[in-house]
C-alpha cells in the first residue's frame, strides 16, 4: 500500500540511521495501525522489500546477547525520490478509505428495517463517544505541549468526519423507518431484483 511505503520511507528518512524496531515502535506510538492501515506485522517485511528495491540500504546489523539481530537502515537517493513522489501523490489526490461498514450497508435490504435503524443510531452513538474522546485529547496537555501542532489539526479532521457521519446515520435511520422503498419505481417489478425488495421472502438454502 502506497501510504505504508510512504510512512516507512518517511520515518527512516527522518530518524536515520535507524533500526527497524524503532521504526515499528514509532508507528505504533502514532496508532498508525488504526488510521493508516499500517499493520505491525508487515513493517519488517516492508523494510526488507524496500531494501530489495533499492529504496533503503542496510548500513549495519548487530546482535546483543540472545536478542534478535537488528538491522540499521538509511534512505537511498532512489528512496528519497520515491518518498517525495508518494507524499505528493497522497497530498494532491483523493483516495477513498476502505470501510467494512460500506460493504455491509450495500446489503441494507437484508436487514430488518427496525434493526437497521437501531444499528445506525447505535453507530451514531459510538461516533459521538469517539468525538468526545477526540475533543478531550485536543484539550489535554498531552496534545498542547507534547505533540506537533499538526497532530491536533489531524484530530480536528477526524472529528469533523465523525460529526458528518453522525448526521448521516440519523437521517438514514429515519428514512429506513419511514418505509421508503429501497428500489426506484422503475425497478419495483423488474426482473433480476428479487433480493433487493424490502420484506420479500428469500428462498431457503438447499439442505
Amino acid at each position: 500500500m502506497s501510504s505504508t511505503r510512504m510512512m516507512i520511507l518517511g520515518l527512516v528518512r527522518w530518524m536515520q540511521p535507524v533500526h527497524g524496531y524503532d521504526v515499528r515502535r514509532e508507528l505504533l506510538s502514532w496508532s498508525a495501525d488504526k488510521w493508516a492501515n499500517v499493520q505491525p506485522g508487515s513493517i519488517y517485511h516492508a523494510l526488507r522489500k524496500l531494501t530489495e528495491e533499492g529504496l533503503l540500504r542496510a548500513v549495519a546489523t548487530e546482535q546483543v546477547g540472545a536478542r534478535p539481530a537488528r538491522t540499521t537502515y538509511e534512505v537511498t537517493v532512489k528512496g528519497e525520490d520515491e518518498f517525495e513522489t508518494l507524499l505528493r501523490n497522497l497530498w494532491w489526490n483523493i483516495s477513498e478509505p476502505t470501510d467494512p461498514f460500506t460493504a455491509a450497508f450495500s446489503f441494507l435490504p437484508a436487514m430488518p428495517r427496525a434493526e437497521a435503524a437501531a444499528a445506525l443510531r447505535n453507530r451514531a452513538n459510538l461516533l459521538r463517544a469517539n468525538v468526545a474522546s477526540m475533543r478531550a485529547s485536543l484539550d489535554s496537555d498531552w496534545i498542547r505541549s507534547a505533540k506537533p501542532v499538526h497532530v491536533s489539526w489531524m484530530i480536528e479532521l477526524w472529528s469533523a468526519r465523525a460529526e458528518a457521519e453522525i448526521g448521516w446515520c440519523e437521517r438514514i435511520a429515519e428514512r429506513v423507518e419511514s418505509g421508503v422503498s429501497y428500489l426506484p419505481a422503475e425497478l419495483e417489478n423488474a426482473d433480476g431484483w428479487p433480493g433487493w425488495r424490502d420484506g420479500e421472502e428469500r428462498p431457503a438454502p438447499d439442505a
